[in-house]
Formats: C-alpha cells, structure tokens, sequence
C-alpha cells in the first residue's frame, strides 16, 4: 500500500472518531470591518455582536506586564464561555505552554480578546470548517489566540502572522473561525481552520480590505481566491494549498481557481447570506443586492462615509422595511416584536435570522484613530446584551480599570448592579409591546448616545493635553471619565426600565394618562379571526 493511500485511510479512521467529539461553543456573530477611507473620520472599525446566549456577559481588564528572560505563557482551552458562578462551568484546561515574550501589553477581553492599548482590535464570528479537519489534540484554540495577539502585537499585519505562525507551530484545536484584525491604519479578516488530524497544524488565510471600502463576516468564511504575490493584500500558511489538494478539495488541474471558503469551509445559508446582504445593503443601496444571492463581493465601497452610530444602528438591524422584516407577520405577535426563540428543527421550519439577535452577551464597535495617541485614540464603543436593547458607552483604550456594573454578574442570578441585567431585562420587557416601546428605547438610546457622541471631542481634547504633559495623567482622567459614565448610563437605564414598566403595565399606556388602551392592530385581529363568539348550534 502507497504513503499516499496510507495517509489516506489513517485520516478516513481519525476523522470518524473525531465526529463525535465534544466541540467547543458555537458563536453566532456578526463583524462589520470599515477602511479609514470609509468612514467620516478616517478611523478604522471593526464590530463583534457576541451571540452566544449562554456567555459571561462581563468584561475584563488585563493589564501590561514584564517577564524574566525564560519566561513560559501557559496555554488553555476554554470548554464553557459560562461565568465561574454557573454550575455548568467548565474550568479552562490547561495544554501546554509557550515561550513568553518580554513586554506583554494591557488589554481588554470577554468571550475573547477586545482591544489592547496599541488600538489593535479584534472582531470574531465562528464560519465552520469541514469535520475532516478537525484537530482536538492541537494546542491553541480561538480565545487564547486572539488574546496572545493582543499582548504581543501592535498592528493587524503583526497579530495575523502572530496567531498564523503559532496555530501551525503548536496546532489548532478550535472550529473554523474569522477574526476581523484591525490597527488604525487597516483591516484585515483572518480566517483560521484545522489541519486534519494527521498535521500538529493549522491552515489560515487573511485578506485585506481595501481602504475605502466595508465588508462583513456572518459565521461563514468569506475569502475566495487570494493572490499570495500580493503580500499588500494577502496572507496565507504554507499549506493553504496542499491540504486542499491531497483531501481532494482542490484539484490545480480542473482549471477552476482555488477558492478558500470552497476547499475548507463550504456553507450556502441563509442564516449567513442573508446578514452578508443585509449589511453591504444598507451600507450600498446602490448596488441593489439580490437577497436570495448565495455569495456576495468580499468587500464594497459604501455610497457614504461611515460612523460610528451607523455601525451601532446596522447591530440593532432586524430587516426592517424589507421583506425578511421580523418585526411584520403573524410570528411577530400582535406588537411587531422580532425576537424568534429557538424551535426544534424537527418542526421542519427555521426563522429568518437577523443581525440583532436576543441572546447576545454583549455587542461592540472599536474606532480606531491614527493621529491619536493610542490610548486616546481608540475607543471600544461597548453595548452590554443585544443591539436593540442596549446603550453603546465608550472604553477607551488606555483605560486601566473596567466600569464595576460591567465587570459583574451572572446571567443565571439577578443582579441590579451588574450591567447586562438591565440591558436584558429592557429587551425582554419589551417583548410585552414592541411596537411601543421599541420607540421609548430608541428614543432614550439616541439621548444618551447622542450626549456620549457631543462629550466624545471635549473628553479628548482634555485627555490630549493632560498626554502631553503625562501619559498616565490621561488614562486615569480616561478611567475616570469611563467608569463614572458606564455606571450612571446603568442606573440612568434602570430608572427608564422602571418608567417603562408604569407606562406599559396590564396592556395599558398609561402615559399620559393612565389605564388608556389601545388594542390590538386590525391586521392582526383579522388574521387571529376575533369577532363575535357564536352561539351553540340549536
């Protein structure tokens, strides 16, 4: 028998064990990346929505540290994204252990690594990979990959190569998974994959988005064919080719060109197309994107300049306006709300699958700015639970101390002073009259938002000055000014969860007046077919 054939039947054997192995989490996530040139100010951004709907909701503060020449970094793998107070916790576990570096920087982190204080930001969504390349034996996992990125590296270039390098020297273990890499200067979606359980490996692929464009990750891999004579806009590893060609999802002679997303994560979905189309959409209506597309150009450039709010608003999407709208239709209940909980797929149906989505542990957009200091100049515009529900406050970059409402908290015991419980609640109040009260969050979102967005150029001119004079004068002034608006966002939110209870109470809007009823839409009594009761057939 061949080397080849040999090789061959080993993988046939391993991959079918390896089918029913315990995987990690899935996340379903949306990342929107936007080129300087996109965007009205010249940042660059990127955006994570953290749709896991069992995650830690909190978030954490690691700071800079030095180590002694002959330092190790322990690696671990991380089975429950659960926080420590849930009985079905599963402590990370160790794998095995790295040559540490000399400086590590400060960094922000929950499911996964946020931002550092260099402004290099990381966005995530899981895409898949096929089971063959399934590699539970290898060292390196997503989470603590993109937390190595961010205490090592400085720009997205530095923290592909860093991640790419270290999952092919010790092996990756995690799911298909892409990371949306971004510096002040540009951005990047670096998609990782395993290697097969015969290769202690990983095959990965990075793709540049041009300047002046906006693209989007939707939990599917979006890199089709790359030029590697283009280093300005490619990155791969060594094998990205061969694993392809010796599984037989490539063949360089069929003439077809070689396709990332084809070879080693294959996914045609709605659930992931229709969030690609909805994003490049609203950001390129000119374009007039067909939605029922099953692929789309890996990046666009917007019919306008991009902000930080337009990010924020696409993460509150649920297709409004169109004919995938989940806030219209009998599923919607009488007061239009979008929310759709899971269903057994043994019922043969599934539902549309928005951008915003109920079970987000939290959401974000990272600006990031060149002609600012770093730890001015990036902000983590972070928004605890889901888009719809939640108020986007600023963490900038060179903040040494987390706001204390968002670094508590367990989403299986209420908690008032932790962040994401009046977030969750707001959102799920809502649900009693969507239609209503969608309006009062929207309404309080932009007040406080918008009070965030008028401060933002003041606190950074203050911040700029007290830089000049000391650095770390500045991140405490940032600190401050971070923990003292996160927090009171939180009460002020709880004072408004308190008003929406009065004013929508027993079906009610009892504002301005109370005990005043407002029915039910016509529509939505004619298609439940309410009228008279009849009377018993005599």
């Amino acid at each position: 028998m061949n080397r080849k054939r040999t090789r061959l039947l080993i993988h046939m054997a391993l991959a079918a064990v390896l089918a029913v192995a315990v995987a990690a989490p899935t996340m379903a996530c949306t990342s929107i990346p936007v080129g300087k040139l996109a965007s009205v100010d010249g940042s660059v951004m990127t955006t994570h929505t953290d749709d896991c709907g069992y995650c830690d909701p909190r978030i954490f503060y690691i700071p800079a540290a030095d180590y002694p020449e002959g330092a190790m970094r322990p690696v671990y793998s991380i089975g429950s994204f659960r926080s420590p107070e849930e009985e079905a916790y599963v402590p990370p576990v160790y794998q095995g252990e790295i040559p540490q570096v000399s400086h590590t920087y400060a960094y922000l982190y929950g499911s996964y690594g946020m931002i550092n204080e260099k402004q290099l930001a990381l966005g995530e969504t899981t895409i898949g990979q096929r089971r063959e390349l399934s590699n539970p034996t290898g060292m390196f996992d997503i989470g603590e990959l993109t937390k190595i990125a961010l205490e090592r590296c400085t720009t997205a270039r530095d923290a592909i190569k860093t991640m790419g390098s270290l999952a092919e020297q010790y092996g990756y273990r995690d799911s298909g998974e892409c990371l949306t890499v971004a510096d002040p200067n540009e951005v990047w979606l670096f998609e990782i994959v395993g290697s097969t359980p015969l290769y202690q490996s990983a095959v990965w692929v990075a793709q540049r988005v041009p300047d002046d464009h906006v693209s989007v990750s939707a939990n599917r891999s979006r890199i089709g064919e790359i030029d590697l004579s283009n280093p300005d806009y490619f990155m791969a590893s060594e094998n990205v080719f061969d694993i392809a060609i010796e599984n037989g999802w490539w063949d360089p002679a069929s003439g077809e060109p070689f396709r990332f997303y084809e070879a080693y994560a294959p996914k045609n979905d709605v659930y992931n197309s229709r969030r690609e189309w909805r994003v490049l959409s609203l950001l390129a209506p000119s374009l007039n994107l067909d939605p029922w597309a099953m692929r789309y150009p890996f990046s666009v450039k917007p019919d306008f300049k991009v902000s930080v709010d337009t990010l924020n608003q696409i993460q509150r999407d649920h297709y409004e306006g169109t004919e995938f709208d989940l806030t219209k239709g009998l599923a919607a209940g009488p007061f239009g709300t979008p929310d759709r909980w899971a269903t057994s797929s043994r019922q043969g149906g599934v539902w549309e699958r928005a951008i915003s989505i109920f079970r987000a542990a939290y959401t974000w957009t990272a600006q990031l700015r060149s002609w600012l200091p770093d730890e001015i100049g990036g902000v983590l515009w972070f928004g605890s639970d889901c888009g719809h529900g939640t108020v986007y406050v600023p963490l900038y970059a060179g903040i040494t101390r987390i706001p204390s409402s968002y670094s508590i908290g367990t989403t299986v015991e209420f908690d008032p002073n932790a962040a994401w419980w009046v977030f969750d609640f707001v959102e799920n109040w809502a649900n009693l009259k969507y239609s209503y009260m969608i309006e009062d969050i929207k309404a309080k979102q932009q007040e406080i938002e918008g009070r965030q967005y008028a401060l933002q150029p003041a606190v950074e001119a203050a911040a700029l000055i007290m830089y000049q004079q000391d650095p770390e004068l500045a991140r405490e002034f940032l600190t401050n000014y971070c923990e003292t608006n996160a927090n009171g966002v939180v009460k002020e939110y709880w004072e408004f969860a308190k008003h929406l209870i009065v004013k929508y109470n027993d079906g009610y809007v009892n504002v301005p007046r109370v005990g005043t009823t407002v029915g039910y839409p016509d529509e939505w009594l004619k298609a439940v077919e309410f009228g008279p009761i009849p009377e018993p057939y005599k």
